[in-house]
């Protein structure tokens, strides 16, 4: 076997006829294959540096009879690269293929199942199909963990023909082989199946799952990832189940390998859904915070995918950091995407007891260079007052201090909080607004300059020149953004409504209120200009109570994911979904979604937020046929065929069973459906299907019932529900 950096001489393009002449020379006086085995070297190299070497397809072929481990490897990879774009040829390679496969040597007879299995065309398929079967109970266990893998290619490719040939059923015996590598190569295979959206439903019972947990010690790193992702596959009929696979799993904690630590994470998060043992869920919390910091020690991407997963789990399970915030204090030489992801998971773990050494490193970053992170870091200062009453006045004073340096993007920042803060504690701090008032003239970003108009119009009862401020706003009305328009419009309402007898607040509220109605042209804004104007024309006392009404104090639960959802999301910890915070059906196509399933053992406050997961079936590919010479109008007379409605086949919950076969629809069930859909429609009276197809907004039925915009929480009841609700 070659050394290391001496294949790189091979790495030189050539052209196709040299090669070939190579290759014909090599047949004739190569007796030990020497030769032949540097032409297909450079073969390769020449494929690896992305040459078409598509026209040696024949040449290349006839080598496959050499008795040589190391060509025939070569020769197949030439097959993986282009065994495909000939379909006319492949028919040359199927006689080798069935002679590999029968061969003495597992080595070769697992190549030749692994390269038929990566050319999915028919012939090769078929032909697949028996060795495959047979490499599947084959003697030698690194044949058997080959065809595991091979039968989720072959699903890929043909998924009826997979099923109908039982290879589904044979992986499932797999799963009970003696050899670890095959048990995690059977889970693998079995994974990727049932996760397609036409895939099989893959499901464990408790024998099933202790047997593979089983494997774990002597299974590979990528093996152990595997039978744990399985696990998720398994849903507890008893509390005392979900526990004792948890605590079984809990030692893999300790592993050196940062995807086998989240991925146990991920299972034990989940089993931690069905468990009732609070002492046990503390148990198994303050042994996830050491893993998680330890991976924070890591490469900077390794860190961040440990960043964004610890984001997701501190906001489900608090209790795993939450004495150790200063681990996440930000490095002077960390990349900027790891002080954003730093900063986020400070502010979560922030609480009354750490409040002053949070605020002081945020104070700290306010100081920093970088504009993004300065902008942050004062932002989380505000947020930090809103989160901790404890802390505000601190925070209040933190950032008073930041507005003196006069840095205009610091500023604005501030600016922006400080309104948040007067919303969440009204009454208490409104006399720094003589301090905000002096830094109007630096505000030029649309968000802080609506952030300062908001204060002079809230307060311009306590602010004696409100009317002179708003009026020097105004004078670029018409070439300032919508948001600030907005703002603008508001303020002097509430200015007039407080100061009704000041000629200078009616000539202002009459100068913006024809500018928006008359001059602006964006709608929202037009319409509330009118509102406004009719509001007070018609009675001036109701439009100052409705436009100065009493505001919800403003809460941080919004900032916290939906528990649902973030149920969701948690069972993909460890994957791509977890740092982009989206389940990953979002952004891969046909990608089978997942979420917690209900049993007897699942706690009271999961359930009530249990996501119904509907598995979607895939069109079918037939070829769409339609009839006739274009569409045609339907008979606008009554018909009075009865439509008859097929009962819904029952569903099947067995929990014994480890694979439930997802069924295709039935075309024929399909179209009698459909069919009897349009007898339904065709019994309405004919002027009501007349106005339904005039109206457009007909179908909408009661689509915006649901949606209230700003709606008030409650504060203190719903924070003590969420906190003695997140250890469950």
């Amino acid at each position: 076997m070659s050394q290391p950096g001496q294949d790189a001489k091979f790495f030189q393009r050539g052209k196709i006829e040299e090669f070939r002449a190579e290759l014909h020379a090599a047949e004739a006086k190569d007796k030990k294959f020497v030769k032949r085995k540097t032409v297909l070297k450079k073969i390769v190299a020449n494929i690896t540096m992305g040459t078409d070497m598509s026209p040696l397809f024949p040449d290349v072929v006839q080598c496959l009879g050499t008795p040589l481990l190391e060509i025939k490897k070569m020769v197949y990879l030439f097959l993986v690269s282009y065994g495909r774009s000939k379909p006319d040829q492949i028919h040359l390679v199927i006689p080798n293929f069935l002679q590999d496969c029968n061969d003495r040597n597992p080595l070769i007879r697992a190549l030749a199942i692994r390269t038929m299995s990566y050319i999915p065309i028919p012939v090769v398929t078929e032909a697949l199909s028996d060795n495959l079967r047979h490499a599947l109970k084959d003697r030698d266990p690194y044949v058997r963990k080959t065809a595991a893998i091979c039968v989720a290619k072959l699903y890929s490719a043909d998924p009826r023909k997979a099923e109908r040939g039982g290879f589904v059923e044979l992986l499932r015996d797999l799963m009970l082989d003696s050899n670890a590598t095959v048990v995690a190569n059977a889970v693998a295979a079995l994974s990727e199946i049932g996760d397609r959206q036409d895939g099989v439903i893959f499901k464990l019972n408790l024998a099933t799952a202790n047997k593979l947990l089983a494997a774990i010690p002597e299974s590979s790193e990528w093996g152990q990832i595997y039978i744990l992702d399985s696990l998720l596959r398994y849903v507890p009929e008893r509390h005392a189940d979900a526990e004792m696979m948890a605590e079984r799993i809990i030692v893999q904690l300790q592993h050196g390998n940062s995807a086998v630590i989240l991925t146990t994470i991920k299972a034990l998060l989940y089993l931690m859904n069905y468990m009732e043992n609070r002492q046990l869920i503390d148990y198994i919390c303050k042994k996830m915070g050491p893993p998680l910091v330890t991976l924070l020690s890591s490469g900077p991407e390794v860190q961040y995918v440990a960043l964004r997963n610890i984001l997701l789990i501190i906001q489900r399970r608090p209790t795993v950091l939450k004495n150790d915030v200063r681990v996440f204090f930000c490095k002077y030489n960390d990349p900027i995407y790891i002080k954003l992801a730093k900063l986020e998971i400070m502010y979560r773990l922030a609480r009354a007891e750490n409040a002053k050494e949070v605020l002081a490193e945020l104070q700290e970053y306010a100081s920093e260079v970088d504009l993004d992170f300065v902008r942050k870091a004062v932002r989380s200062i505000g947020r930090l007052a809103i989160k901790v009453e404890a802390a505000a006045d601190d925070c209040i004073q933190a950032l008073l201090d930041l507005i003196e340096t006069k840095v205009t993007y610091v500023v604005q920042e501030a600016v922006i909080v400080i309104k948040d803060i007067f919303r969440r504690y009204p009454g208490k701090y409104e006399g720094i607004i003589p301090n905000l008032c002096e830094n109007i003239d630096a505000l030029d970003e649309p968000e802080a300059k609506s952030s300062m108009i908001w204060i002079l119009g809230q307060y311009a009862n306590i602010i004696d020149n409100a009317d002179e401020l708003l009026d020097d706003l105004c004078y670029t009305f018409l070439e300032e953004s919508t948001e600030v328009q907005l703002a603008l419009l508001t303020a002097t309402v509430k200015l007039f409504v407080y100061k009704s007898r000041a000629d200078k607040a009616k000539e202002l509220v009459h100068k913006v209120l024809k500018w928006a109605t008359e001059e602006a042209d964006n709608p929202d804004l037009r319409d509330r200009g009118f509102m406004y104007w009719r509001m007070l024309a018609i009675n001036p006392t109701v439009a100052g109570e409705i436009v100065l009404s009493e505001k919800p104090p403003i809460t941080t639960d919004s900032d916290r994911m939906d528990r649902g959802a973030l149920d969701q999301l948690l069972l993909h910890t460890g994957t791509l979904g977890s740092v982009y915070h989206k389940n990953p059906e979002t952004f891969i196509r046909n990608a089978a979604g997942k979420a917690l399933k209900d049993s007897p053992a699942l706690n009271a406050h999961s359930r009530a937020v249990l996501i119904p997961l509907a598995r979607t079936q895939l069109p079918s590919m037939a070829p769409i046929v339609v009839t006739g010479p274009g569409p045609t109008e339907r008979s606008m007379e009554p018909q009075t065929q009865s439509s008859s409605v097929a009962p819904s086949p029952p569903s099947k919950t067995d929990n014994d069973t480890d694979l439930l076969t997802q069924s295709q629809p039935d075309p024929i069930s399909q179209n009698s459906s459909s069919n009897d859909q349009d007898e339904a429609e065709d019994d309405e009276p004919p002027h009501t299907r007349q106005t339904n197809n005039l109206d457009p907004y007909s179908n909408l039925d009661n689509a915006f019932g649901s949606y209230l915009a700003d709606e008030p929480r409650p504060m203190a009841s719903r924070r003590h529900a969420e906190e003695d609700d997140l250890l469950f």
